[in-house]
C-alpha cells in the first residue's frame, strides 16, 4: 500500500516511537469508525497530556489526524461532520499495515536516506489539497522533537502547535480562485488610478521621491478598506430590530459555520426582542473567502481577509502574528528595498513602534508568515529590546531558531536559486534593521482606534500613558540675549519648533518644548492628510501650555506678539491665555501676529490652551490647535518676545 506524504514522515520515527503513537492514531481513528455519531469521539483537546506530551512532539503524528480530516479549533482538534469517513479509513489503514510490517520484524519502510516530511494543517476546508501542503524538512540540527524543550511540555507543544499553524495558514491566499474571487470585488482599476496619480504628484513635488507604485497602492487598499469595505464588530445591531445588543451565553457553531473554521460562536442578544444574532468568530484562523461576504470582524478577520487583498492585487504581503494577541499585515516595497508594516484595522502605514510606544503592548514574540518563508521580526516592533527578550521565555530560543531554519528550508526547497538568494538578501537587510537603534516617529504614539473605547480601555490600547518628562521652560540663549529676540516658531505638519533667532535651531516632537500637557496628543490623519493637537479620547478636558523665562538672564518683556491656529467643530472650545501675573484671555487670529503690549515689564510669560466641549464618542475631535494640512509649510504656533534690561 502506498504511503501518504504524513505517514511517511510518520515512518522516520524508530520501532519504539512508531509503534507507541501509532496505537493512539488508531485508537482516534477507530473510534469514529465505529461510533461516527458520538461527538466525543471527533474532537480532542490540544491540551490533553496524552495529546500534548506523547503524539504533538512525534514528527508525523498530528500531520496523520490533518490527513484523516480533522482540523484546528481554538483549543482543540475536530473531525467534523463534512469531512470524509473514507479519506479517514485510508490513513488509518496506512498506518496499521506499517505498523503490521513492523510487528512482524519487517524492515521500515522508509528509506533512511530519505528527508523527513513535517506537514502543516491546513486551517480552512478547501477543493484542492496540493502537495504544498506538506514541508519537507532536512535540518542538520537534528527532528524538533529531539530539541530540549523548556520544562513546560504542554505549553511548549502548543506553541509549536501554533507555529506551524500560521505557517500553513497563509498558503490560502495564494489559492489563485480565491486571489480571483477578491480582485472580482476590489475596486483595483479605481485603485491602480489613484496610486498612479497619487505618484505623480510625489515625483512632481520631490524629483529625488524614491517610493514606487507599490506604496503607493497599498496606501489606497488600507483607505478602501478601512473605509468602504470591511467593519469592526464589537456588538452587532439585532437583525430584526437593528437595536442595541449585549453579548450573551456563547452559542454552539452550526455545521455550516464549522465547516469555515468558526469553532466558536458570539451571541449578540438583543433585549427588546429578545432575539440572539449569531456572530462565528476564531480569533486567529478563519477562512478568508468567508470574511469576503461577511466583511465585518475583529483584528484577526482583519488581518485575515485583507492579506488575502494584498495578494490579490500582486503585492507581496505576510500575514504578522503577535503573541500579546493582535495580527496585521507586512508589504514588501519594491523600490524601498524593506518590509512596510501595514494595520488594516488603524489604517496606518510603516508605524511599527505603533504597539509598544503607542499601545502600551509588552511584546514577547511578532512571527512573519508568508509563502516563501517565516521570520522572527519582534525587534522590528519594538526599540525596547532588553525588556522584549526577558519576557521570551516560553521557548527556548535556540529551539526557536532551529524551527524557523527547518521550515525555511523546507518550504524554500522548489524555488529557484535566484529566489532563494533574493530571499537571502532580503533577510541580512532585516537583520540590520533590526539591530538599528529606533525612535518612535509621529504616528507611533497614539492609542488603537478601532473598537469601542471601552473594549480598548478593557485591553489596555487606548493609548500609552503621557511621559513624566520634565517641564521645558525656554529661556534666552546668548544669541538670543544679544539680538535682543526671542522667536519661536512651531510647525505641525513637520512636528518641530524652531528658534529663529538662536542659529535656527531645531527641536523635533510637539512635547519637548511644552511647559505642562494633560490629556493631550498630537494627531495625524493620514487618510485626509491633516495633523492636529486633540484631548486623547475620553477626557473631558485638555491643556497644554509653553513658558518663558526671562528673570534668568536678568531681562524682561517689551513686547510680545503671538499666532496660535486653532479650529472647532459641533460645541467644541478652545480657550487660549497669557499668564503673567495675572491671566489675559485672548482669540487668535488665524494666521497672524497679535501683539499684547500690556505685558510689557514682564520677567515671565505662559501661553496656554484649554480643549473641551464637543458632542457623541468623538467630541474629543471637536476641539483642535494647530490643524494644518500635512504638506502646508506656515507655521502653525509663533511666539516673538522683544526683550529689554530688566
Amino acid at each position: 500500500m502506498s504511503l501518504s506524504p504524513a505517514v511517511t514522515t510518520l515512518c522516520d520515527n524508530s520501532d519504539e516511537v512508531f509503534l507507541d503513537v501509532a496505537k493512539l492514531l488508531l485508537t482516534y481513528a477507530d473510534n469514529i469508525i465505529r461510533c461516527p455519531t458520538e461527538e466525543k469521539y471527533r474532537s480532542i483537546r490540544i491540551g490533553n497530556p496524552t495529546f500534548s506530551t506523547k503524539l504533538l512532539p512525534i514528527k508525523g503524528a498530528v500531520e496523520c489526524l490533518f490527513e484523516m480530516g480533522f482540523e484546528e479549533a481554538e483549543t482543540h482538534l475536530v473531525f467534523p461532520q463534512s469531512a470524509s469517513v473514507e479519506q479517514l479509513k485510508l490513513i488509518r489503514d496506512c498506518i496499521a499495515a506499517e505498523r503490521d510490517l513492523r510487528l512482524r520484524g519487517g524492515r521500515p519502510v522508509q528509506p533512511a536516506s530519505q528527508p523527513a516530511v513535517a506537514s502543516v494543517p491546513p486551517t480552512a476546508p478547501s477543493t484542492q489539497q496540493p502537495s504544498s501542503l506538506y514541508i519537507v524538512i532536512d535540518n542538520p540540527l537534528g527532528p524538533l522533537s529531539e530539541m530540549p524543550l523548556q520544562s513546560n511540555v504542554v505549553e511548549d507543544s502548543l506553541v509549536c502547535f501554533v507555529f506551524q499553524s500560521n505557517f500553513q495558514h497563509v498558503m490560502q491566499y495564494e489559492n489563485p480562485e480565491l486571489q480571483l474571487k477578491a480582485r472580482s470585488i476590489i475596486p483595483h482599476h479605481q485603485l491602480s488610478s489613484s496610486a498612479q496619480h497619487k505618484l505623480k504628484e510625489l515625483k512632481e513635488a520631490d524629483p529625488e521621491c524614491k517610493l514606487g507604485i507599490e506604496d503607493c497602492l497599498v496606501l489606497e487598499l488600507l483607505r478602501w478598506f478601512k473605509q468602504d469595505f470591511f467593519s469592526w464588530v464589537d456588538c452587532l445591531p439585532c437583525s430584526q430590530c437593528g437595536g442595541p445588543t449585549k453579548h450573551g451565553p456563547a452559542l454552539g457553531p452550526t455545521a455550516e459555520e464549522l465547516r469555515w473554521g468558526a469553532q466558536r460562536v458570539e451571541n449578540h442578544y438583543c433585549q427588546s426582542c429578545q432575539l440572539s444574532t449569531r456572530f462565528p468568530i476564531n480569533i486567529r484562523y478563519n477562512h478568508p473567502e468567508k470574511l469576503l461576504e461577511t466583511r465585518r470582524g475583529r483584528c484577526g478577520e482583519w488581518a485575515n481577509c485583507f492579506t488575502l487583498c494584498c495578494r490579490a492585487m500582486g503585492l507581496e504581503a505576510r500575514y504578522i502574528w503577535d503573541s500579546t494577541d493582535h495580527v496585521w499585515t507586512e508589504i514588501y516595497s519594491v523600490s524601498q528595498h524593506r518590509w512596510l508594516h501595514c494595520d488594516s484595522c488603524e489604517n496606518v502605514c510603516d508605524k511599527p513602534l505603533l504597539y509598544e510606544i503607542g499601545w502600551g503592548k509588552k511584546l514577547a514574540y511578532v512571527l512573519a508568515f508568508s509563502k516563501d518563508q517565516v521570520v522572527d521580526v519582534t525587534w522590528r516592533y519594538s526599540c525596547k529590546h532588553a525588556e522584549v527578550l526577558s519576557r521570551r521565555t516560553r521557548v527556548q530560543e535556540a529551539w526557536l531558531l532551529h524551527t524557523i531554519n527547518g521550515l525555511n528550508a523546507a518550504r524554500q526547497q522548489s524555488l529557484s536559486p535566484d529566489r532563494k538568494r533574493e530571499l537571502t538578501e532580503r533577510l541580512l537587510a532585516e537583520l540590520v534593521e533590526f539591530i538599528s537603534p529606533k525612535t518612535p516617529k509621529p504616528g507611533e504614539l497614539g492609542g488603537r482606534s478601532s473598537g469601542s473605547l471601552a473594549w480598548r480601555m478593557a485591553r489596555g490600547e487606548t493609548r500609552a500613558a503621557d511621559k513624566k518628562t520634565e517641564a521645558f521652560v525656554f529661556t534666552p540663549t546668548d544669541e538670543e540675549k544679544k539680538a535682543r529676540l526671542l522667536h519661536v516658531r512651531y510647525s505641525a505638519p513637520k512636528d518641530q519648533y524652531c528658534r529663529v533667532s538662536s542659529s535656527s535651531e531645531i527641536i523635533p516632537n510637539w512635547d519637548q518644548c511644552v511647559w505642562t500637557k494633560e490629556s493631550v496628543f498630537r494627531k495625524v490623519e493620514n487618510d485626509w492628510k491633516m495633523v492636529y493637537i486633540a484631548r486623547t479620547e475620553g477626557s473631558t478636558v485638555g491643556r497644554i501650555s509653553w513658558k518663558f523665562d526671562l528673570a534668568s538672564a536678568g531681562l524682561k518683556i517689551h513686547s510680545v506678539s503671538v499666532m496660535a491656529n486653532s479650529k472647532t467643530f459641533q460645541s467644541g472650545k478652545v480657550c487660549w491665555s497669557l499668564q503673567s501675573g495675572q491671566m489675559t484671555i485672548f482669540e487668535p487670529s488665524d494666521g497672524r501676529l497679535q501683539s499684547f503690549s500690556s505685558l510689557s515689564g514682564s520677567s515671565e510669560l505662559i501661553v496656554a490652551a484649554e480643549l473641551s466641549g464637543g458632542d457623541g464618542d468623538t467630541s474629543w475631535q471637536h476641539s483642535q490647535l494647530f490643524r494644518q494640512g500635512l504638506n502646508e509649510q506656515e507655521a502653525s504656533f509663533e511666539v516673538v518676545i522683544q526683550l529689554q534690561d530688566a
